[in-house]
């Protein structure tokens, strides 16, 4: 993912919403959401060329999502995937504090990432390997793009927002969050960051829905998750010449 938003413990229903994109190059062989067939506990998309996943659940509350730390300088072309990141955890039985230590053990063999983690109906800790320690994520609404947790660049203060907004609202359905989601305003040039892509680079990426010839948001993924636990996870995938959506939706109990 390359830009997420979410919110803990700030709706009366839900105790947990995402609203993520995924920003990636359009010729990047890809594998849209649904269980897996060697495990179906795991609910998630797939990179086909690493092998991992950029967000997923599983059938027993688990979740997790990564974005990458854009820092193109510190890149190495023979790091790990770090969608393995994600899906180790989901394969897990370790608590997010404890699989985030581990993590950071061997960060520094992976290029630049954010790794959010947890259950969809108790804590959520996040760690990055630009960053300091593990540390668990407070309730409120939360964005992060290609910089540390929260970090504001414009579209994740924008996209705070306006989930902050929909949350005032007593109902929540996921094409509230998907049209959210789809905003691909450029955000002024006076307010990008500078993280040595060039201003023509930064400009092209800084909407919350990144459109370009080769590289873009392929996908968004909200997730949902009631009090009572049931968990809904769906993604819409985009048609990168028409834009034109197709959905999937997943719904089941923890």
């Amino acid at each position: 993912m390359c830009l997420v938003l979410f919110s803990r413990e700030s709706h009366p229903d839900f105790p947990l919403l995402i609203a993520a994109n995924r920003d990636e190059f359009y010729a990047r062989p890809t594998e849209p959401a649904g269980f897996w067939e060697e495990n179906r506990q795991i609910l998630a998309g797939r990179d086909l060329l690493g092998g991992g996943t950029w967000m997923g659940v599983s059938r027993s509350g688990r979740v997790a999502l990564i974005t990458n730390y854009r820092q193109p300088s510190e890149n190495r072309e023979d790091a790990p995937s770090r969608g393995d990141l994600v899906r180790d955890f989901l394969e897990n039985d370790l608590q997010a504090e404890e699989y985030l230590a581990t993590v950071q053990q061997k960060a520094d063999k992976y290029n630049g990432f954010n790794l959010i983690c947890g259950s969809v109906s108790g804590e959520m800790w996040y760690y990055g390997n630009f960053g300091k320690e593990p540390e668990p994520i407070g309730p409120g609404v939360h964005g992060l793009s290609n910089a540390l947790l929260n970090t504001p660049w414009p579209k994740v203060e924008k996209g705070r927002k306006k989930l902050n907004d929909l949350l005032q609202k007593s109902r929540i359905r996921e094409k509230d969050l998907f049209d959210l989601l789809y905003d691909d305003q450029k955000a002024p040039v006076e307010h990008l960051p500078d993280t040595g892509v060039g201003k023509e680079l930064e400009e092209l990426l800084s909407p919350m829905f990144i459109k370009s010839p080769q590289y873009g948001s392929r996908c968004s993924t909200v997730l949902l998750a009631d009090r009572e636990g049931n968990v809904t996870f769906a993604e819409r995938s985009y048609d990168v010449v028409t834009y034109e959506a197709v959905t999937r939706t997943f719904m089941f109990a923890v």
